[in-house]
């Protein structure tokens, strides 16, 4: 029997290390850790998209992305034939937009982040996973490693100016009832995960472990 080929793309600034603790069976499945990349001058995210969609290398691939990464791998989808696109902590479509979204795309404020004082990693943490995060704070040092403030700029502008109306009804969608980022109360057609968080990616990890699978191969 061939083996799943996985492909698991990480949330914003983040590196592939978030998924070290998700251990899905060597004898069904092959595991890819996709890393973020800094995008061109004036890269669209549907050319960002195309451009890391070249790196998989598997048809059918299984696309699993955490937070931008699940905004990511479903612009990835419309250049590839994945078997299935699973998203994390994440929205299916503008509409799923928490409030605060919303409002800073009407004012362009998100373009006033000081992003060059985000690259420093205890502001990056706090900005990327909110103030709970600071005595966790070595943990994430390991995982936000994406510091680059082009990529940072880029990567807010792509988040927030994200277009997508119309949800895909094929994408499956786990989140946290206690999202602190995208509030659950603003998502529709998913999974949820009782006492998830934003990082559930990390704290929920053995209930990943258990359902993945399962999520994968059911048809």
């Amino acid at each position: 029997m061939d083996k799943i080929a996985v492909y698991f793309m990480p949330g914003l600034a983040a590196n592939g290390a978030i998924f070290e603790r998700i251990a899905l069976s060597k004898d069904r499945f092959d595991s890819y850790f996709m890393e973020w990349e800094i995008p061109f001058e004036q890269e669209t995210l549907q050319e960002y998209a195309h451009r890391i969609s070249k790196k998989i290398t598997h048809k059918n691939p299984v696309l699993i992305g955490v937070s931008f990464g699940g905004i990511l791998v479903q612009e990835m989808a419309k250049f590839l034939k994945p078997k299935k696109i699973i998203i994390i902590s994440s929205v299916k479509s503008n509409l799923e937009f928490p409030a605060a979204f919303i409002l800073a795309k009407k004012t362009k404020a998100y373009k006033l982040l000081p992003t060059s004082l985000i690259a420093s990693i205890d502001n990056l943490a706090k900005f990327t996973f909110g103030e709970k995060v600071k005595q966790r704070l070595k943990l994430y040092q390991k995982f936000l490693s994406v510091r680059d403030k082009k990529y940072l700029d880029w990567s807010i502008d792509k988040i927030i100016l994200w277009d997508r109306k119309k949800a895909d009804v094929n994408v499956i969608h786990l989140h946290g009832d206690s999202d602190e980022v995208f509030p659950i109360k603003n998502i529709n057609n998913c999974i949820v995960i009782k006492g998830g968080t934003h990082i559930m990616i990390l704290t929920k990890y053995k209930w990943f472990n258990v359902n993945l699978p399962k999520i994968i191969l059911n048809k």
